[in-house]
Parts: structure tokens; sequence; C-alpha cells
């Protein structure tokens, strides 16, 4: 029983050494006017008669054949949440943040909403 306790301690000791040695990804949302050549699957989303591009959370606007990482408009919808939202309370009210990003449900739909 001793050696045993002795082994889960060790494996413990262990274990809590990988998770600090692991390597954390830490996404950052580009800044507004950064120019890029390509875009992973965008999904284009028309607001205004202005298309939108959206891919991973990031919006851009289409200049000639490349894109510029713009703020999300206000009152855009879309249909699916970026991969990695997260639900927010404000005053009360329930949102989904994804980069600082605020999405409000309205029916299957989500609404751009500036909080």
């Amino acid at each position: 029983m001793k050696n045993l306790k002795l082994v889960l301690v060790i494996i413990a000791f262990f274990g809590m050494l990988s998770a600090g040695n692991a390597q954390r990804i830490v996404k950052v949302y580009p800044k507004h006017g950064t120019v890029v050549t390509t875009v992973h699957k965008p999904r284009i989303v028309v607001h205004r008669g202005i298309n939108y591009h959206f891919a991973s959370g990031i919006w851009y606007k289409a200049r000639g054949k490349k894109y510029v990482v713009c703020a999300a408009p206000r009152g855009i919808v879309i249909k699916t949440l970026p991969r990695g939202h997260r639900v927010v309370f404000v005053k009360g009210r329930k949102y989904f943040s994804y980069k600082g990003i605020h999405y409000q449900k309205i029916g299957r739909t989500y609404k751009v909403v500036y909080v």
C-alpha cells in the first residue's frame, strides 16, 4: 500500500512537470488594416451591399486580389459561431464572444453587437 502511494505521487509529480512545459498556442486577432493574400475557406456575407469575407472568426474586405482585415460590422448576421467562442454575460444578458467580438443569438442566427 505504501509503495502504491509512492508510485501515485511520482506519477502526479511528473504529470505536473509535463503540463508546465506544454506549449500554449495563443491566437490573436490581427490588427485592422492588415493585408493578406489568401484567406482559408472564407464565407461571404453581404451586409448593406458590401461583401465581407469571414474565416476563422476574422472579418475581411476584398481589395483586388487581396484581403484587408476589418472590424466586424455591427448588425451583420452569421449562421454559425466561430470555433472557440465562449458565453459571456453583460448586464445580465447572454452574449457569445470570440476575440473581442460579441454576438447575440437571434433565432437560429447570430448578430454582431457592440456591448
